[in-house]
């Protein structure tokens, strides 16, 4: 993508960035946290079966232009570019989620490495319900409270790194990843298969999230679920028009765009 197609301007403008485009770690993590608040992870087009594509300019007019969201190939793979093209030096990566200890998935998601001030980080605005909304230190331990939840980043013996989340009382492992460096047709295969495999998950049912300064909020096809300030309010939906009027009220995406 060139400097002219990935409109920089534009894209501040659609996660309600204000500050100076300078390649530091506070510019990172408003960044981070922007994209994540105001750009939904959603599914919408792969419950309707329409293609996905990773082409980066096809990335901006969706997910900028015409204000839809995306899952993690979609997300990161724009903030990647717009990292990217402000200087940050950014390694773009493949995770394995953890099912149970010891049991993985295959590596379907992206994460990325991000080196600036001489410290990495782990980025990541794509995972969607209860991912990170800001930076994660990828060499500290340190657990960091962001949006209403607390993380941490450990190592196995393998020295894996572990991105974990606190979940009543303990850490739980999400996903677990290397600094292998992937190329653009991995993602283009891990990408395939989560939106046209039959088991994939994200074929299953509809569904947007968002995190909030509090908490997050997340709308599947039964219900939409408002998480602040640690408590959790569940509100049954009616059916299709219900699901619809959230949508658009809560993540700004009308029945027509989608």
């Amino acid at each position: 993508m060139t400097e002219q197609e990935l409109n920089l301007t534009q894209y501040f403008s659609r996660i309600g960035y204000a500050g100076q485009p300078a390649p530091t770690t506070e510019t990172l993590f408003a960044l981070h946290t922007a994209h994540t608040q105001s750009i939904p992870f959603e599914n919408l087009d792969v419950v309707r079966g329409r293609a996905i594509s990773l082409n980066p300019q096809s990335l901006f007019d969706k997910l900028v232009t015409r204000r839809r969201g995306g899952y993690c190939f979609e997300m990161n793979g724009l903030f990647s570019r717009v990292l990217s093209q402000l200087g940050f030096s950014v390694t773009r990566l493949l995770a394995r989620s953890v099912i149970a200890p010891g049991v993985y998935t295959a590596k379907l998601h992206e994460v990325m490495r991000v080196d600036v001030s001489g410290e990495c980080f782990l980025c990541d605005v794509g995972y969607g319900n209860d991912g990170i909304s800001a930076p994660i230190p990828l060499n500290s331990a340190q657990p960091q409270e962001q949006s209403g939840s607390t993380y941490r980043i450990t190592h196995d013996e393998k020295a894996r790194h572990i991105l974990e989340r606190l979940n009543d009382g303990g850490f739980i492992p999400m996903y677990i990843f290397t600094e292998d460096e992937c190329v653009p047709a991995d993602f283009e295969v891990a990408s395939h298969y989560t939106s046209t495999h039959p088991e994939s998950f994200f074929r299953m049912m509809s569904f947007a999230t968002m995190p909030t300064k509090t908490g997050r909020v997340t709308l599947t096809d039964g219900e939409f679920k408002t998480v602040a300030h640690g408590e959790t309010a569940v509100r049954k939906l009616s059916g299709k028009d219900e699901f619809s009027e959230v949508l658009k009220d809560v993540f700004g995406i009308s029945t027509a765009e989608e």
